[in-house]
């Protein structure tokens, strides 16, 4: 069965059940969710923990095409039935939501799948691997009853409350710039996502053709399944593993729309091992009504962390951390508001004091209440994807590209 037969499929058989039988009902908090995953590598084992933790909550399945993920999944989730084929996971009709943490290019695959398969879903950033898939998801989830949260759990901070609390109560004034940067370092002789291959990393272990999916069907190559991040065909890089964090906070904080244009400069200078995706970037991206994003990002020094400034002309928000987690997406830091004296002589500085909640538990307290209003739903996916694609575009076509012609060409990259 190819995908499209198999889509079909998922997508008559979703419409059947939901002419024979009610819609959706919300359910009570002491209704037991059932999920699956698809995806058990590092970032999934992470998401599979933080699901398990949380009140009525029951992994059942784990679907990877690499049975040593598929053993390490068994080892957090014991009593779910592993599967090597997602296809498997997702004609169960006892599973009532599903999380996919697979490489990035196939995020929109397995977004799609799932909706027509009629289980809410919690997607891992970047939602799609280019600005076409972005679109097709926007527009199936909001055609589905299904409950989406996208994984950018920095949606669920509480200094993202602040922020928005200070910005709409005109305590920052008319914003015209806002400064993003992420930076990392590794010890000498380490490489960034660089990962070692284990010996048992073959084609009797994978299932190459799945992880190919719609690419060019090619011999195996342990060094493409495994550090995907690295090459243009699998992964947006830095961009799509990181901005997209940030770019989705400010989005949602300054409440903006699509990017007018991106330009996007820098290269490998870190990391010559190979590498595709650039690991030094300098990212511009122009909004509507006079804003400039800048975001800037090293793999070759950690002191400054990440963080963002947003500059208006009555005061500035400050948020800032020292450091990120690169498989939990957790990090600790502050956020606070200082007055620009010229213009508000009287105005104090403030201190973030919003408390967070469970980027998790948000999107199972949504499938409870049939909510689509989760902290990171499918248009903020959407937003924030065409804004890392747009970039990404931009240094490959070493030009400023506009949302317009990035909107018509085909391919991301």
């Amino acid at each position: 069965m190819n995908r499209r037969e198999f889509v079909g499929g998922v997508a008559a058989a979703g419409m059947a059940a939901m002419t024979a039988s009610s819609p959706w009902k919300a359910m009570a908090a002491s209704d037991r969710v059932r999920f699956g995953l698809i995806g058990a590598g590092s970032r999934g084992q992470q998401d599979l923990k933080d699901a398990i933790k949380l009140p009525n909550v029951e992994c059942v399945a784990v679907a990877d095409i690499y049975s040593r993920k598929r053993d390490e999944a068994k080892v957090i989730a014991t009593n779910a039935t592993m599967y090597d084929d997602p296809r498997r996971l997702l004609d169960r009709k006892d599973i009532d939501a599903v999380i996919i943490a697979t490489p990035l290019f196939l995020h929109a695959k397995y977004m799609q799948d799932v909706i027509a398969s009629g289980k809410d879903v919690y997607c891992e950033k970047t939602m799609t691997w280019n600005i076409a898939e972005a679109k097709a998801c926007l527009k199936a989830a909001n055609a589905s009853s299904q409950v989406v949260q996208i994984g950018l759990q920095h949606e669920s901070e509480g200094a993202l409350v602040d922020a928005r609390q200070w910005i709409q109560q005109g305590l920052v004034g008319k914003v015209t710039m806002v400064e993003a940067w992420m930076s990392r370092n590794t010890p000498h002789g380490q490489a960034e996502w660089r990962r070692p291959i284990p010996p048992d990393c073959d084609p009797q272990h994978v299932n190459y053709e799945l992880f190919l999916n719609d690419r060019p069907q090619k011999a195996f190559n342990a060094d493409h399944y495994l550090n995907w991040r690295l090459f243009w065909e699998f992964s947006g890089g830095n961009v799509t593993e990181n901005m997209v964090h940030q770019i989705a906070w400010i989005i949602t904080a300054l409440d903006l729309k699509e990017p007018v244009a991106a330009s996007m400069m820098g290269g490998v200078f870190s990391e010559k091992d190979g590498r595709q995706v650039p690991d030094t970037i300098s990212v511009t991206l122009e909004y509507p009504n006079d804003l400039v994003v800048l975001w800037q990002s090293t793999f070759s020094n950690s002191r400054y962390g990440l963080g963002e400034h947003f500059l208006g002309r009555d005061g500035t928000i400050e948020h800032v951390s020292g450091a990120t987690d690169m498989v939990t997406g957790k990090y600790t830091g502050d956020i606070n508001y200082y007055p620009e004296k010229m213009n508000c002589p009287d105005g104090s500085a403030l201190k973030g004091e919003a408390a967070g909640v469970n980027h998790m538990q948000n999107w199972m307290d949504c499938i409870r209440s049939r909510s689509k209003k989760t902290n990171a739903p499918v248009e903020v996916g959407y937003l924030s994807a065409v804004a890392a694609h747009m970039s990404n575009l931009s240094y490959r076509a070493k030009r400023r590209i506009t949302f317009e012609e990035a909107s018509t060409m085909n391919q991301a990259y």
